[in-house]
């Protein structure tokens, strides 16, 4: 071995050394070295040195080294440990590595230099060095002074004494375990397992502690039942320990009395871990697992835990259990427990609210995911591809394939992996990358951990940790850059496979695909589509089949996106139609060069396509009938609502390039009808990803109908035309009435018309009528051919005299009526006619003709406000569907849309000629100008204006998830309710009745005191 660092010429080259070995401030390394070898009259060698430049971080472990040297040489143990240290290479690695890594550990050596001796490595052959779980627990039982083979072990005290001695025995077992596993002896699994095994020892050792401390201890047999990370054996260096007690009385013993006894015993137990002392504390022992959570009791029977899981636990608790097992205690009750409690786990298994449950879990952790903190990127546990990830999903394939599979039930992630790939329930390469990242992932928490020896799952953002981090793993060239690169490689590895870690070994049970590997058997395929949601398994593998199998370059593709899209259809309301709806659209566009490229490279398109088929009948039918509709999914942008003249633009150019250059008029209409389907695919697709508030989807909606509308009236104009071979002698306007005016309509509403005609100078007034009335039927007729899309009904009901009037009337007609037979609901009805279609000099002089009606001078009389209050009630009670519940009729019930509208209209007809701002079409805007002129209090007009809106964003949920108009709240059918909730974004049905409810019950309110007049 070299002389140590002792001579002068030596001096000036070894700052140049301790540099190149690594020491980040080699300065301050040569003044420590050389203060050490003055004060204690040797200095550090070479090899020592070199081995110290090996480590995590070179000058970590040269301070903690002369701090342990000098505590070791004020007890008189200095000399044996530099010998040890001289002359055995394996006792100078590991002391070196632990100081290199631990600070907290340098410090235990200092307080115990004689501890060193649990790292001594002399080349000795011997027994091997892992102990027994056995062998831990004896030595801790040793340190309280209690008696191995007693029965029922009992500490020589249960002072502060006794709990250092437990504390400082515990950490010298730490420090042999982490002596071996930073210098590779132990790999990352023994050591999660050792360190379980030191846990379940000290608790044995705590519960010793506890029988010195609680008198009548004998009365009761209590067992400690480890669960989470302790009971899987891969507890980390520093965790809360999960537990459960389970007591008994002892024979003779009454039960109340033992079970207090065990009471006192469990609590005093935790005590004894989780106690500070002057060597500070073990950890929390963590019982908040035990039935009932904090709210139940500490302790309970076996019996009462029997009962407790068969009638009231949760599928969550049921996971928890997967990593149940006897820890401490009394062993026998412990097996008795395992042997009453595991049949009961997958019995639960079976149960009918499993499959909801195991979806709900599911989706709680992709919520949680989506809720990260700011620190979310930097949880190696909790974090996007962190420990979490590869647990849950490892546990839940368990829950859902270990109840026919039992060789699937080891409570041991690791060990439960290797087990779901043996039986083909994971892919083989997924295994595999889930092993390497999940070992990467705990390597580095323990590292972590180990510094400071403090809970925390938290990636330094720190240099200079990151560098120890690094170096701990063996990168020595840039241990920053790479370990962090490694790190996030393992992490976007994890999450890829987590997205798709239930769904791809799905395609292996039906594509047939080439290998040897394991493959889901089909009914464990239809048990795992079964348990994410699909109603229909089988058909749902009848799919996948059909579109994976073969060597197509398309079936390629589509095995790779399945497996994430089958989890994208599995968080939809309706997997099922979801995964229908994809078959049949890829049926339509799989030769397409651009569709199945446009879903591989962009995640979004898929994403939302999933959402759209898995939501809404209405929306997929849409896609059916124009597939390359989903080329508008790339960009929130295309999914914006377009403006009204850009659509009318283009329209009326189609129009222009059939009807008007000769061609048919169905032709051109069925063009218009064309790009009408594309745009209210364009809406309810915005509407259902919740990018359109409620107005904007009105509005939108009643631009694209008024387009088609006015576009079909020239497609009629110009037929009519051209039969008669002459310009129509007349000119023509759409009133629109009802929804349409208010540019309010729905998915499923009619567009209710009036239509208007002015003959031209000189005209028959005869021939322009029949003219007019000719444009008005083609234009009805043309609307109403069959055609792919919804249809567009135009209903001229509100016209004068109703069904028994005149289709058309010319405006002097319009004029007469009027002035001399006009009924209030009529002057009601007009306040939502907006004159928007055909010829605009007609469409103002309509305008100007029905101002003074709807908005009369001196408002509404005492006698036409007592007839539109009669003419409501009436409706109340005569339109609505007989045996229906009228509180669930969104439309008409109390509430509802038509209270508050007749609310707005009843203030417009009383005070528009004096508020000019009451002179609108739309409900919204009207409540919003009489509240600002002071005419409804603005509190009112909220709770009007909230309602309006709820309802109607029910009713056009309800129109997109079942592809049929609806104004009933849904209640029976529960996969429609469901998916209504789940499209609404409510929690559950119960949540969406409630909501509406509530306001509906304060909307009435308003419309009594306000509408009514009442108190």
């Amino acid at each position: 071995m070299s002389e140590p660092w002792t001579t002068d010429r030596r001096r000036p080259s070894l700052a140049g050394r301790l540099a190149r070995l690594g020491f980040t401030d080699a300065g301050r390394a040569e003044r420590l070295l050389l203060e050490a070898e003055r004060d204690a009259g040797a200095g550090i060698g070479d090899d020592l040195l070199d081995a110290l430049g090996g480590t995590a971080d070179p000058d970590l472990a040269l301070n903690g080294l002369l701090r342990v040297l000098a505590s070791a040489d004020e007890r008189g143990a200095g000399a044996d440990l530099r010998a040890a240290l001289r002359a055995e290479p394996g006792t100078r690695e590991r002391v070196a590595a632990v100081l290199g890594v631990s600070d907290a550990l340098g410090d235990h050596l200092v307080r115990h230099p004689e501890h060193w001796r649990v790292l001594r490595d002399d080349g000795a052959p011997g027994e091997p060095e892992r102990p027994s779980a056995g062998a831990l627990r004896t030595a801790l039982l040793e340190a309280v002074g209690a008696d191995p083979a007693a029965e029922a072990p009992v500490a020589s005290g249960a002072g502060p004494e006794t709990l250092v001695a437990l504390r400082a025995a515990y950490r010298a077992r730490l420090l042999s375990l982490a002596g071996r596993d930073l210098i590779g002896v132990a790999d990352v699994a023994e050591v999660a397992a050792e360190l379980a095994d030191l846990a379940a020892a000290a608790l044995e050792a705590g519960l010793a502690v506890a029988r010195a401390e609680v008198g009548g201890h004998a009365a009761c047999r209590l067992a400690v039942i480890g669960m989470g990370k302790c009971g899987g054996r891969e507890l980390n260096y520093v965790s809360d320990v999960d537990v459960i007690f389970v007591a008994e009385a002892c024979e003779g013993e009454d039960e109340d009395a033992a079970l207090r006894t065990a009471t006192r015993l469990a609590s005093a137990m935790m005590r004894a871990c989780s106690a500070s002392t002057e060597e500070g504390a073990l950890w929390d022992v963590d019982a908040a697992l035990r039935p009932e959570g904090k709210a139940g009791p500490l302790v309970r029977t076996l019996a009462s835990h029997r009962a407790y899981y068969e009638r009231w636990a949760k599928t969550w608790e049921f996971q928890a259990l997967l990593k149940a097992r006897p820890v401490a205690g009394d062993a026998g009750l412990g097996a008795r427990y395992m042997e009453a409690i595991t049949p009961i786990v997958w019995q639960a298994a079976e149960g009918e609210g499993f499959v909801q449950d195991v979806q709900d879990m599911r989706r709680r952790v992709e919520k949680d995911l989506d809720r990260r903190s700011g620190d979310s990127e930097r949880q190696l546990k909790l974090g996007p591809g962190g420990l979490r990830d590869v647990e849950f999903a490892v546990q839940l394939l368990q829950l859902v394939h270990g109840r026919a599979d039992d060789t699937l039930r080891s409570p041991n992630t690791l060990d439960a992996l290797a087990e779901l790939s043996q039986g083909g329930y994971v892919g083989r390469d997924d295994a595999a990358a889930l092993t390497s990242a999940y070992r990467f992932l705990r390597r580095v928490e323990h590292l972590i951990q180990l510094h400071h020896l403090r809970r925390t799952h938290l990636v330094p953002d720190d240099d200079a940790d990151l560098r120890r981090l690094g170096r701990a793993l063996g990168l020595r060239t840039d241990p920053v850059g790479e370990f962090t690169a490694l790190w996030r490689r393992h992490a976007r590895e994890v999450r890829r496979i987590h997205e798709k870690l239930f769904y791809r070994p799905l395609l292996r049970a039906v594509a047939r695909l080439p290998g040897e590997e394991a493959r889901l058997t089909p009914e464990a395929a239809r048990t795992r589509l079964e348990a994410l949601g699909y109603a229909d398994p089988a058909g749902a593998l009848r799919h996948i089949e059909a579109l994976t199998s073969g060597v197509s370059r398309r079936a390629a593709i589509q095995r790779t996106l399945l497996p994430v899209m089958l989890g994208w259809f599995a968080d939809a309301p309706d997997p099922d139609a979801g995964l229908l709806g994809f078959r049949q659209v890829s049926d339509a566009l799989g030769t397409t060069p651009w569709y199945l490229r446009l879903l591989r490279d962009e995640v979004t398109v898929a994403e939302r396509m999933a959402w759209v088929l898995g939501s809404s009948r209405y929306a997929t039918d849409l896609l059916l009938r124009a597939p390359e509709a989903v080329a508008l999914l790339g960009t929130t942008d295309g999914l914006a609502p377009r403006p009204l003249e850009a659509l009318r633009a283009e329209m009326l150019a189609a129009v222009r390039r059939h009807a008007e250059g000769g061609g048919p008029a169905e032709e051109a209409v069925a063009v218009v009808r064309g790009l009408r389907r594309r745009e209210l695919f364009r809406v309810s697709v915005a509407d259902l990803l919740g990018l359109a508030e409620v107005e904007a989807v009105g509005e939108a909606l009643t631009d694209i109908a008024a387009v088609t509308v006015e576009a079909a009236l020239r497609a009629a104009v110009s037929k009519i035309e051209m039969e008669a071979r002459e310009p129509l002698p007349t000119r023509m306007a759409v009133v629109a009435m009802g929804r349409f005016g208010g540019h309010e309509l729905g998915y499923g509403s009619d567009a209710d018309v009036m239509f208007v005609h002015d003959p031209c100078p000189g005209a028959d007034e005869r021939a322009a009528g029949r003219a007019a009335h000719a444009v008005a039927e083609e234009l009805r007729r043309l609307l109403a051919l069959p055609a792919p899309d919804p249809p567009l009904e135009i209903d001229p009901n509100l016209r004068p005299e109703g069904r028994q009037g005149p289709l058309v009337r010319t405006l002097a007609s319009y004029e007469a009526y009027y002035r001399r037979w006009s009924q209030p609901w009529e002057a009601q009805a007009l306040l939502r006619a907006d004159p928007v279609i055909g010829d605009p000099g007609l469409c103002e002089r309509f305008r100007a003709l029905i101002d003074p009606i709807r908005w009369p001078e001196d408002g509404v009389g005492d006698d036409a406000l007592r007839q539109i209050r009669r003419l409501k009630a009436r409706m109340e009670s005569e339109r609505l569907p007989r045996g229906v519940d009228r509180r669930l009729h969104i439309k008409l019930g109390p509430g509802g849309l038509s209270d508050v509208e007749w609310v707005a209209q009843l203030l417009q007809m009383r005070h528009a000629h004096d508020v000019p701002a009451l002179r609108t079409t739309r409900t919204l805007a009207a409540l919003e100008a009489a509240a600002e002129a002071g005419l409804l209090d603005p509190g009112d007009a909220e709770v009007l204006t909230d309602a309006w809106c709820l309802a109607t964003r029910i009713r056009g949920s309800l129109m997109l998830v079942r592809g049929r108009a609806s104004d009933l709240l849904p209640t029976d059918h529960h996969r429609e309710r469901t998916a209504v909730t789940r499209v609404l974004g409510y929690p559950g049905t119960g949540d969406m009745l409630e909501d509406y409810r509530r306001h509906a019950r304060r909307a009435r309110a308003v419309v009594d005191r306000v509408f009514y007049g009442a108190d």
